[in-house]
């Protein structure tokens, strides 16, 4: 029993002493934490810093670049229809799509069977009428000659009248012979008028075979027209397309056989903004006649001509808006008609702007500017063009300043960043031309030389720069991405 209690009461004792330990290590631990705490500094966080490429900005004068896009046309162009109807017999070699002809030459013929009989049937119908009238030339000579004795005989049977009542005033003569020669007179006169009859329907007769050999002859005019109408030709130097005629083929009046374009006179029609519109006229309110370049791009060779600004259309189509231009091309090497081209015209120049990267402008306007320390500042401008992948604008405060070439969304007012100037070094430039190894320059040679779409000049000219150790990178490039299409 004793040994029982003194048990309990050691448990007790170990567990008030556990309970104490316990105690005094929970006030001693807080005692710690308390005393680090107020021996300890505030931790300060480091400021995160982005890289840029910035730029300095230099204003002056930049001449805005007008682009659009237009089409090649030709200022003459023929539509080639049947002149007549039949079966086309002759076809020139020429008379196919892109047949080069000169003015005058001969394209087609269509049988002229018919109209050869028409037109000799017109010939004798003339010569018909050219006997008559020589018949009734003839008739009226002979009538005017046939008037005269008429006339000359009357004459005599007047003075034989005369002579008798002559004789019977003297008492010689009788009454009965003057009656007769009053019969006799009367008998001229009556003769005389008969003849003027007659040379009054030999005049007529005159008259009307004229009329005839016109009519005849206006007939064999129009023999031979319609006998010429069997024959198609150019009416100018140009080129053929469209063309749908073959020999042996039944054609009808009037139908559309090809068309004929002048090669040599072609034009460019853009079409432009009002505002463009407005921009280009002069003091004057009328459209000048500036010079205009027309680029063709042609697998990274860019075929590029002059032209110049001729003219505006007179009114706006149905459903379109701004306005349609037209330019004149002198020099038309390697364009033909339907090619889609770039057009630039130069606009009047601006004064005290400066040239960005379209990146560098955020789309609230602004654009962000190298501050002290390397932070940055937001600055608001004017843009006044968009040029490609560069803008022009305008600000206060902004010349001599470092503008971030391309906004981030990581970047923004506020932020210190560690600028990089491509100008200076900071940055590596990539290079312009790489080389091929033996078998990709095979595959672009080959498909260079098989591509009959790029003009003569310009496939020797891709040629040339292939078989170099080093190649343009954007040939290679457009090349490859025209291979994969």
């Amino acid at each position: 029993m004793r040994f029982f209690t003194r048990a309990l009461v050691g448990l007790f004792l170990t567990a008030v002493t556990l309970g104490l330990l316990t105690t005094a290590g929970y006030f001693t631990y807080s005692a710690l934490q308390e005393r680090w705490a107020n021996q300890s500094s505030p931790a300060s966080g480091r400021e995160r810093v982005f890289s840029a490429e910035v730029a300095r900005v230099a204003l002056g004068q930049e001449t805005p670049i007008l682009t659009a896009f237009g089409e090649i046309r030709s200022r003459r162009t023929l539509e080639l229809r049947a002149p007549a109807e039949g079966t086309v017999l002759d076809l020139a070699e020429a008379f196919v799509d892109g047949g080069a002809v000169s003015a005058g030459d001969l394209l087609l013929r269509i049988d002229p069977f018919e109209a050869q009989s028409a037109r000799d049937t017109a010939a004798a119908d003339l010569r018909d009428a050219e006997n008559e009238l020589s018949e009734a030339e003839r008739a009226l000579e002979l009538a005017g000659e046939e008037l005269i004795a008429a006339q000359a005989q009357a004459e005599l049977r007047s003075r034989a009248l005369t002579r008798a009542q002559d004789l019977s005033e003297r008492g010689v003569g009788s009454a009965a012979a003057i009656e007769t020669a009053e019969l006799a007179e009367a008998t001229a006169n009556q003769q005389v008028l008969a003849q003027r009859r007659v040379l009054a329907e030999a005049e007529a007769r005159l008259d009307s075979a004229g009329t005839s050999l016109d009519r005849q002859r206006i007939a064999l005019a129009d023999a031979e027209r319609r006998l010429s109408q069997t024959e198609l030709r150019a009416e100018f130097d140009g080129v053929l397309t469209d063309v749908a005629a073959a020999a042996g083929r039944l054609v009808s009046r009037n139908e559309n056989l090809g068309t004929l374009i002048d090669d040599e006179a072609l034009e460019v029609a853009f079409r432009i903004s009002t505002a463009q519109y407005v921009r280009l006229l002069d003091a004057d309110g009328a459209l000048p006649r500036r010079p205009v370049r027309v680029v063709l791009d042609v697998f990274g060779l860019d075929l590029q001509t002059d032209a110049v600004l001729t003219r505006e259309s007179g009114a706006v189509e149905e459903g379109q808006s701004g306005r349609l231009l037209f330019a004149r091309i002198d020099a038309a090497r390697g364009l033909r008609v339907g090619d889609f081209v770039r057009v630039e015209v130069d606009e009047l120049p601006l004064e005290r702007v400066a040239r960005l990267p379209a990146a560098a402008l955020g789309s609230d306007g602004q654009v962000l500017v190298l501050g002290e320390n390397g932070v940055l500042e937001a600055l608001s401008v004017d843009l006044l063009r968009r040029q490609g992948d560069d803008v022009l604008v305008r600000a206060d405060g902004l010349e001599g300043r470092d503008v971030v070439q391309a906004r981030a969304p990581v970047l923004g007012a506020g932020i210190r960043v560690q600028p990089i100037r491509p100008d200076a070094g900071d940055a590596p430039e990539e290079p312009e031309t790489i080389a091929l190894d033996p078998d990709r320059r095979a595959r672009l040679i080959a498909f260079v030389e098989s591509d009959g779409v790029i003009p003569p000049d310009v496939r020797d000219r891709m040629l040339q720069q292939l078989n170099q150790n080093e190649v343009p990178a954007g040939v290679v490039e457009r090349l490859e991405a025209r291979m994969g299409s």
